[in-house]
């Protein structure tokens, strides 16, 4: 019982951490960066400070069989690279609101999954829990009050990105069960997730604004570690103590973190409908922790 609380509250962590994205790439927005450069640069940065750290003090979690090499080419390319491209391409098709929403179907993906490949019980306790958590996510959003484009093309991008999201629950779990740790699936992940993001990128570009703005820049590097190598880490550890369905929707406290943050930093208005939504979301957390199907 210890153990499953233990892994919750990390993956509940992970995803207050995911929820202050925010706090990193606005700013590097503003100094002339794409989305897709800071995609790149999560990866690469994460890459390189696990490298060194993991190099200098236990190069035995760079070891992988060569035969297990798929699960990382799943948690880092099919997943992480995957999900960022198909969600900035939803924004570009819809709206910043949509592209949330269906971001979040990545619960329900993860619960299908999991039933078929894992043997996870499809519980009535869980359906209801995601409903209910997708239903706060819903309202967090603003989709209800705003004006989003919704089009065929844009819904079916903006799956791919739920689709693309889920997969690193599975991958992950794979990578569990064949005895690597959280720090290696992690470390291997954002390899990956560089390797197959620099061909999206202008190298030179990046270059030119970093080397412009370093005070940013530094921020920049600190935050990837805050918002990107860290909740990779809990959330990875805490797959090991949960069902991945019950770590999904966990992990949807995301977007009321970074509602939060809205109001506090950036000054944004918090209406009715969000913070309904915020509740509803916190209920279905409390619902999947409570004992019992």
């Amino acid at each position: 019982m210890k153990r499953k609380t233990l892994s919750a509250l990390l993956v509940l962590v992970a995803g207050c951490m995911w929820g202050c994205m925010g706090l990193l790439v606005r700013p590097l927005n503003a100094i002339g960066l794409e989305t897709m450069d800071v995609c790149f640069l999560r990866g690469l940065v994460t890459f390189l400070v696990m490298f060194t750290a993991l190099f200098i003090f236990d190069r035995n979690a760079l070891k992988i069989h060569v035969k297990d090499i798929w699960c990382f080419i799943g948690t880092g390319a099919l997943s992480v690279s995957f999900f960022n491209f198909c969600y900035f391409k939803t924004i570009m098709l819809t709206s910043l609101s949509v592209a949330a929403v269906l971001l979040y179907t990545a619960p329900a993906f993860v619960m299908i999954m999991s039933f078929f490949l894992f043997k996870e019980k499809m519980s009535g306790k869980k359906i209801i829990a995601l409903g209910i958590a997708f239903a706060g996510c819903v309202l967090v959003s603003g989709i209800v009050t705003g004006s989003g484009d919704l089009n065929a093309k844009g819904i079916l991008v903006g799956l791919g990105s739920g689709f693309g999201y889920a997969l690193y629950s599975i991958f992950g779990r794979y990578a569990l069960q064949r005895g690597y740790s959280s720090v290696t699936i992690t470390f291997y992940t954002f390899l990956f997730s560089a390797l197959t993001t620099v061909f999206g990128v202008d190298l030179s570009s990046i270059i030119n604004i970093i080397g412009t703005h370093s005070t940013i820049s530094l921020y920049g590097a600190f935050m990837i570690l805050l918002v990107t190598l860290f909740p990779y880490l809990c959330y990875t550890k805490g797959l090991s103590g949960l069902e991945n369905g019950t770590a999904s929707v966990i992990a949807s406290i995301e977007p009321v973190m970074a509602t939060m943050l809205g109001i506090l930093i950036y000054k944004e208005k918090l209406t009715f409908i969000n913070a309904a939504g915020m509740m509803l979301v916190l209920a279905s957390i409390i619902l999947m922790n409570r004992d019992g199907q």
